[in-house]
């Protein structure tokens, strides 16, 4: 399948940079938000990303045009019905997911691909929810998708293999690392990456460690740009806590608990760096 127009729905920090990215490789890019303030917050998110990258003079002004020219945002959902792929990028609730893959089963045109990013969902209840199972999989972005090239593909026992084909195509125009998964939860690098840091968090809570001194010991000691008590704050505490209490649910095993002090901060307001405070403090 030629991809030419992509939709985007949820313009957050994930679908917009989602968008900017398919946008900044020449797709024509139509964002749905649940209101038409939250659209246009969008797109002016990406607008401000774009204006930092003309003044570091990483971008001209010219391209900074051409790229937001490639976008437009609306509330209204049947704005996607000509989309030629469609990627997910809501809330991470299974319910909501499945309502919204039911409503773009029934909007998209029939031959179009319907991806979600969820980094922990079942794929293959999103598939089942919108009547065109074989054309829904995985394309799993990582924050911020501006940034890191990483993009999971994962298929589904229906997903056909020309959708996966479409899919592997698309990701490399728009110059992802692409690594393939099967439906299983949490996928490939979540599957990983929670439990480390919520081995992370236990060593800061236990008062075995400084969060600093964790970060500081995984940089220089095994060469990662970002330790994993920054990653937690970057991802967000309350992702981190939802991706890990539906690898728990799914998987039962006690490395996958979200520990107490990570509930506590939450119910502070405490979420990282989209709060301004998380295990460190970022200023807003």
């Amino acid at each position: 399948m030629d991809i030419k127009r992509v939709g985007v729905i949820g313009g957050g920090i994930m679908g917009s940079g989602i968008a900017q990215v398919c946008a900044s490789h020449g797709y024509e890019v139509t964002v749905v938000e649940v209101d038409d303030s939250r659209a246009q917050a969008a797109v002016s998110g990406i607008a401000s990303r774009l204006d930092r990258e003309v003044q570091r003079e990483r971008l001209t002004r010219e391209r900074h045009d051409e790229i937001l020219g490639q976008l437009q945002a609306h509330a209204d959902l049947g704005r996607v019905a000509d989309c030629d792929l469609v990627i997910e990028a809501i809330v991470e609730d299974l319910p909501t997911k499945q309502d919204l893959f039911a409503r773009l089963g029934a909007v998209c045109k029939p031959d179009a691909i319907l991806a979600t990013n969820t980094s922990s969902v079942s794929v293959s209840a999103l598939a089942a929810a919108s009547g065109r199972p074989e054309q829904v999989l995985g394309i799993h972005f990582f924050n911020p998708p501006t940034v890191l090239p990483l993009a999971e593909i994962i298929s589904t026992g229906s997903t056909s293999a020309a959708t996966v084909e479409a899919a592997r195509a698309f990701c490399e125009s728009i110059d992802r690392v692409i690594v393939f998964a099967k439906d299983r939860p949490g996928f490939i690098v979540n599957r990983l990456l929670i439990p480390f840091i919520l081995d992370a968090i236990r060593l800061v809570d236990h008062g075995i460690a400084s969060a600093q001194e964790v970060d500081d010991g995984f940089r220089a000691g095994a060469n990662h740009t970002m330790g994993p008590i920054a990653t937690a704050d970057l991802i967000g505490l309350d992702t981190v806590a939802h991706i890990a209490d539906t690898l728990f649910e799914e998987l039962g095993e006690s490395r996958y608990k979200t520990p107490p002090v990570v509930t506590r901060m939450i119910a502070l307001g405490h979420l990282g760096r989209k709060s301004g405070k998380g295990f460190f403090d970022y200023a807003r």
